[in-house]
């Protein structure tokens, strides 16, 4: 399962079932504010047997951990706990614009009131699949 946490939107991907495609499921709102979706994850992975958390990790443009960076870790650490599966972290900078790149390709447009949740359940997608890739890369 592939997370992508902000700070209204979590997108959340699964791959299927041979771990070679990565795919966008939904996306969990919340206020600014109120903690991060972990509860919720972590109901949706037990639904989807899910065998492995991937988290995007807000790096800073330099490459360097933040305050952000540092509850995004903990949060994919706790739910990882939760569930008893391993945890992989993926540098998530620039997935939100490849996620709008596809969307455009797919055909929708930018205006329309649901982009933004598209967006981060695509770009949770593009954390997962980078994750599958290297992994399968590492098989070869």
């Amino acid at each position: 399962m592939g997370v992508d946490f902000g700070e209204r939107r979590t997108g959340v991907a699964l791959s299927d079932p041979t771990g070679t495609l990565a795919s966008p499921l939904q996306t969990i709102r919340r206020r600014p504010g109120q903690r991060l979706p972990v509860t919720a994850l972590e109901s949706l992975a037990r639904v989807h047997n899910v065998t492995a958390i991937v988290v995007g990790v807000p790096l800073s443009l330099r490459g360097a951990d933040t305050e952000w960076t540092r509850r995004v870790r903990t949060a994919g650490e706790e739910l990882a706990r939760r569930l008893q599966v391993p945890v992989g972290f993926v540098d998530e900078r620039f997935t939100s614009v490849q996620a709008e790149r596809a969307i455009r390709a797919a055909g929708h447009t930018l205006g329309e009131p649901e982009h933004r949740a598209r967006v981060d359940r695509v770009a949770a997608a593009v954390i997962l699949q980078t994750w599958l890739d290297r992994r399968s890369d590492e098989v070869r």
